[in-house]
């Protein structure tokens, strides 16, 4: 029978191996992917790559411009944050602060069954929903448009930004509200000056997780964002078609030669959109770093 002191050991054993092979096929993916991105730049320049304006993958001469993915990718991204922060946010608030206990029980479920929808179905509803109401609204050739993308990963971001910032909210002790009311703050003085700055932490991290979702989205951009390669104004291009880098790597990684510089151009961008995520972490940990210390 192995002791109290032994089970312990073998337990941090096995967190301190499972926490290693992470790192590792962390590693190993970042190895695979920016290898195979490198290869492009024996023909193609990084210059070239990173400021080109045009992506003609099967023209002669062949031409591989990151701009027109990365502002449209950019472009759908910043959308869906715009609609999805304030509305993600108000509907914690009311949850954690304003809704009675059985309505927000019965709210917490549907928010769940959201999360839970595969991307292919948001893009179907999108497809043939959406896509007519924006057509006819703005009396366009196509309802495939950069706000049409936006608006669906608005609402694909909606339960992560809501299920983490009302657990944040939730989780300010309750002393801090009743020290807030008590020297005379109504309740929603309470909520915007107290409770929200001192939750600012988990919500910032809710916002980014939510930018993380949305900049990673490819099934339901693939269905509803029409797909020109082409780089949009604003704010006119919410209006327009745009293709963004997750939909290019879906669309033509199935049908390049293996080992082409189409191939290992695909590579570049799912380089670059690797290294986006990361940095929207790493700005994710520094906010979440410094809200603290000031609530602190």
């Amino acid at each position: 029978m192995l002791s109290r002191k032994h089970k312990e050991k073998i337990i941090e054993s096995w967190l301190f191996f499972v926490s290693t092979l992470t790192v590792v096929i962390v590693f190993l993916i970042c190895l695979f992917l920016f290898s195979d991105s490198l290869l492009l730049f024996k023909s193609t320049s990084l210059q070239g790559f990173l400021t080109g304006k045009f992506w003609y993958p099967t023209s002669v001469p062949r031409q591989f411009g990151l701009l027109p993915l990365f502002f449209g990718s950019l472009l759908v991204t910043a959308g869906s944050i715009i609609f999805a922060v304030p509305l993600g946010i108000a509907c914690a608030i009311y949850i954690a602060e304003i809704a009675n206990p059985k309505v927000a029980d019965l709210m917490k479920p549907f928010i769940e069954i959201l999360a839970g929808i595969p991307s292919v179905v948001f893009g179907f509803f999108g497809l043939v929903i959406l896509v007519p109401v924006v057509q006819n609204t703005f009396n366009l050739p196509t309802g495939q448009t950069a706000l049409t993308g936006s608006i669906m990963l608005g609402i694909m971001a909606l339960p992560t930004i809501i299920s983490i910032s009302e657990d944040a909210i939730s989780s300010v002790p309750s002393i801090i509200k009743e020290g807030s009311l008590a020297l005379g703050a109504t309740r929603w003085q309470t909520i915007y000056k107290v409770i929200v700055p001192a939750a600012i932490s988990g919500i910032s991290a809710a916002v980014m997780l939510g930018i993380g979702r949305a900049i990673g989205e490819t099934m339901t951009l693939l269905m509803v964002t029409g797909n020109t390669a082409i780089i949009p104004s604003f704010p006119e291009g919410l209006l327009s078609s745009v293709r963004t880098m997750t939909a290019t790597i879906a669309l033509e990684m199935g049908e390049v030669p293996q080992g082409s510089d189409h191939f290992h151009a695909l590579f570049a961008v799912g380089s670059v959109l690797f290294i986006v995520t990361f940095l929207i972490n790493l700005i994710a940990d520094s906010i979440k770093k410094r809200y603290r210390f000031k609530v602190d």
